[in-house]
């Protein structure tokens, strides 16, 4: 089912009549402790919601796992819960993540609505259908498809967020602007991240957003194109899961930022990517993500976490890399050997 996006320009407008749009017999809510804190009360006096139940969970991505899901599934259960409610997602990528995932499964499905607070969410995990949860050390290891109703994207939650939330983000429309074209790419690496222009923003959200939903539309399911989203993405989900091991959690577009210098220096090696592209992109990196740093010793731990991605097939590690911006190349293997490579140049470059 294709979902509705809409570009805020008034957010209680909005919020107002995507609810109204949808017949449901009981409204829930679900934030994080961050979100009910700062982005619910700029939504909790509207009329629409009303009698709404609230459903607040642990914030981060340590909390996207079984045992959350487990409780919003018991939450929706108390609250009366019925095929028939509807669900908000009021939060970041884990949130929209999570509550899909549990609109999706409780009473085998519920309609949902994702309000995204991050940049990181608004263009990448509240758009596309995917939900899910972390499971067994891996990321996103257990989900479904199924997309929200309505998704509303609005600059209002932006301004809530610190630094490294906005930086987070902007990682993801990186990788929109490689998979797109020049004029977007140099547009994206222009913008004054630190002072940011949150009018100007909005419109790079909506041209990112426009980017990925293009993608989706084509392949939902994730078959063949739509493993474009994916470039810089098996890397970066390596560094998550050893962070994650490590006990040194990272954001996940600081790994997406530093999984993307990882993919274009293999596109180079193996697509014929330009190097001067490359180099634009590490000094990018650098000077705003800095680095994720690990030792020869991790390579293993690092190769065996990118066996356990879900675009390989028979074990072997399948990347998307690039042979110019806007030039996809999906299906792409690399051994081992190149591999570790690749983790050589990260590392002493």
């Amino acid at each position: 089912m294709k979902q509705d996006i809409l570009i805020a320009e008034n957010l209680e407008a909005s919020v107002t009549s995507s609810i109204n749009n949808v017949r449901f017999d009981k409204l829930v809510v679900l934030t994080d402790t961050t979100t009910n804190q700062h982005c619910w009360p700029l939504l909790s006096a509207l009329p629409v919601f009303k009698g709404a139940h609230v459903i607040t969970i642990a914030p981060t991505d340590e909390a996207k796992n079984l045992a959350t899901l487990s409780d919003v599934w018991m939450a929706l259960q108390q609250a009366g819960a019925s095929r028939h409610s509807l669900l908000v997602n009021l939060g970041g990528g884990m949130v929209t993540d999570l509550g899909g995932f549990a609109a999706s499964t409780f009473k085998r499905g519920m309609a949902y609505i994702n309000i995204p607070t991050t940049l990181l969410s608004q263009v990448d995990a509240s758009v596309g259908g995917k939900t899910g949860i972390n499971f067994g050390g891996l990321k996103n290891e257990i989900g479904v498809f199924n997309c929200a109703r309505t998704v509303i994207l609005s600059s209002v939650f932006l301004r809530t967020l610190d630094h490294a939330n906005l930086l987070s983000g902007y990682a993801e429309m990186l990788k929109h602007g490689l998979l797109s074209n020049n004029e977007n790419w140099y547009e994206l690496l222009s913008f004054d991240l630190e002072n940011p222009n949150f009018d100007q923003l909005q419109q790079l959200v909506a041209k990112s957003v426009a980017i990925k939903e293009s993608v989706v539309n084509q392949d939902p399911t994730e078959n063949g194109i739509r493993k474009a989203l994916n470039l810089g993405h098996t890397a970066a989900h390596a560094i998550e899961s050893l962070a994650l091991q490590e006990g040194r959690t990272v954001l996940h577009g600081y790994a997406v930022a530093w999984g993307l210098m990882m993919e274009l220096y293999l596109s180079v090696r193996k697509c014929g990517f330009s190097a001067k592209v490359m180099h634009q992109l590490e000094a990018f990196v650098k000077q705003h993500y800095g680095k994720f740093q690990y030792e020869c010793k991790h390579y293993e731990m690092l190769y065996n976490f990118m066996t356990h991605d879900k675009k390989n097939q028979s074990g072997i590690v399948n990347f998307t890399l690039m042979a110019s911006i806007g030039d996809i190349c999906i299906n792409q293997t690399a051994t081992q050997y190149e591999i570790e490579e690749m983790l050589d140049y990260y590392r002493e470059n």
